[in-house]
């Protein structure tokens, strides 16, 4: 095993995390391209290029770079909108492999848009497809039951093709494999079962008061939202769960206060997405404007500030494939409550390393919150149990099994290979014009450092910033 393509059409791994088509996903396919690079595996990153100022060509990491394709317009669009330009991203891929002589051993795509292009280029270059499809529409449509909105049935049935084709599909959960089983008739020997990972040298608990600190906040006590602003996130059933809570860490005055990370905030807010609209006129409506908050989207290397200074970290989500969000706070010794849906019930044991709690039933959260709140004694067993548990979540040892994964599938034919791929000819740092360097090692589109997709407006709140700054 020389050299993987990695599909990620729709959204870039270099992307600012929480804003609307970003999140788990795109840590997933960053973090495993560049363990896979540490492992001597070079890793090309195929993603849509989203805007025409961006060298074409970004470092990853040891052996690994994204490679921006031009297919349709060079600016975000709409993921309902994208499967109109696979094609033309299918020949782009082609036609960078052609042209600069890369050669791949195997195809790993991300989600159903990119199966799709991985179905087209393993019949080019006759070479195994992994599959991950991070969310599968069947299970959204069934989450969403009532939101009004649906996914389309075009990406269903090509879900469905991709367990045909594909060599091997990836579940992050025993839960998932069951669900594209049952619902998809995906052959159960050809799903594997590979959990997600974690960055724990970067996740890690932080003193609480440094944390704060660092972040400019006051020694208000509040708990975390973490995620994309999404009707699917059930963000207005854990607005409803505030409305309702009545208590505070022992000793302390002051109500509890909420802090959502995620989104893409503006200066005018009917710019903002139709869900962040609605969520704002909630927090009118039950009058917590002085205890909530929205941050928008954060660098990935403040996270860890975040977890490590707030009470727990709320995830009251209606569907979720897995839940990197609730690793990455149990890394940081911050105690998680979640929906007891998907994933999540295998990432957190209920009453051991976390708690779990019916989806869509705000008392009942909000009674979970005080008891992490109010119980410091509960609280320091959970913190102790989940630092324990998380431990086997880390990036090199999960990127160990995706190997095992592409060790095990036969090796492809090679008969595409003059057609799109060609043997000998790689690529090093120096050799390639307009590589850059990001700050600190991290990746992310926030103001003062390099956008990696598409610019990125200057704004984003202080610590001062209404709702009181939690």
């Amino acid at each position: 095993m020389r050299r993987v393509a990695v599909l990620s059409v729709h959204s870039c791994p270099l992307a600012a995390l929480g804003g609307k088509e970003t999140g788990g996903m795109n840590v997933y396919v960053r973090e495993l391209s560049r363990q896979m690079g540490r492992l001597g595996i070079g890793v090309d990153v195929f993603t849509r290029s989203q805007n025409p100022h961006i060298s074409p060509i970004v470092p990853l990491g040891q052996n690994a770079r994204v490679v921006h394709i031009k297919a349709g317009p060079e600016e975000p669009v709409a993921k309902h909108r994208l499967l109109r330009y696979m094609p033309e991203f299918t020949s782009g891929v082609a036609r960078f492999a052609r042209e600069s002589g890369a050669a791949y051993d195997l195809l790993h795509s991300h989600y159903w848009l990119s199966g799709w292009v991985g179905g087209q280029l393993k019949k080019l270059w006759s070479i195994p497809l992994v599959h991950m499809f991070h969310t599968l529409g069947v299970l959204k449509n069934t989450a969403g039951e009532g939101s009004g909105e649906k996914e389309p049935s075009r990406r269903l049935k090509v879900e469905r093709e991709i367990g045909e084709y594909a060599d091997c599909i990836v579940a992050p959960s025993p839960w998932e494999k069951k669900q594209m089983v049952l619902l998809n008739g995906m052959p159960p020997a050809k799903v594997k079962v590979i959990p997600c990972g974690v960055d724990l040298r970067l996740f890690r608990p932080i003193l609480s008061s440094r944390a704060m600190k660092f972040l400019g906040l006051s020694r208000r006590n509040f708990i975390l939202f973490v995620g994309r602003i999404d009707a699917i996130k059930g963000i207005d059933v854990l607005l409803r769960a505030v409305h309702h809570l009545s208590c505070r860490p022992h000793g302390e005055k002051g109500d509890l206060g909420l802090l959502i990370i995620g989104g893409e905030l503006d200066e005018d807010p009917k710019r903002e997405s139709r869900e962040m609209q609605r969520l704002r006129q909630m927090v009118q409506e039950l009058n917590l404007q002085d205890r909530v908050a929205f941050w928008g989207s954060q660098r990935q290397d403040l996270l860890p500030y975040f977890y490590s200074a707030s009470q727990a970290l709320v995830l009251p989500s209606r569907y979720e494939s897995f839940g990197m969000v609730a690793l990455e706070a149990m890394a940081c010794g911050t105690p998680v409550i979640a929906s007891r849906v998907g994933g999540l019930k295998y990432t957190i044991e209920d009453g051991r390393t976390g708690l779990l709690v019916r989806e869509g039933n705000p008392l009942l959260l909000a009674d979970r919150i005080c008891r992490v709140v109010e119980r410091p004694a509960e609280r320091k067993k959970l913190v102790k149990a989940a630092l324990a548990r998380v431990q086997r979540f880390s990036w090199p040892q999960i990127a160990q099994k995706i190997l095992s994964v592409y060790r095990s599938l036969p090796a492809g034919s090679g008969k595409g290979k003059l057609k799109g791929t060609g043997r000998g000819k790689g690529w090093k740092r120096g050799e390639i014009e307009g590589l850059r360097s990001f700050p600190s090692g991290r990746f992310s589109s926030s103001p003062g450092e390099s956008g990696c997709c598409w610019p990125v407006r200057a704004f984003r709140p202080g610590p001062e910033a209404g709702p009181q700054n939690p």
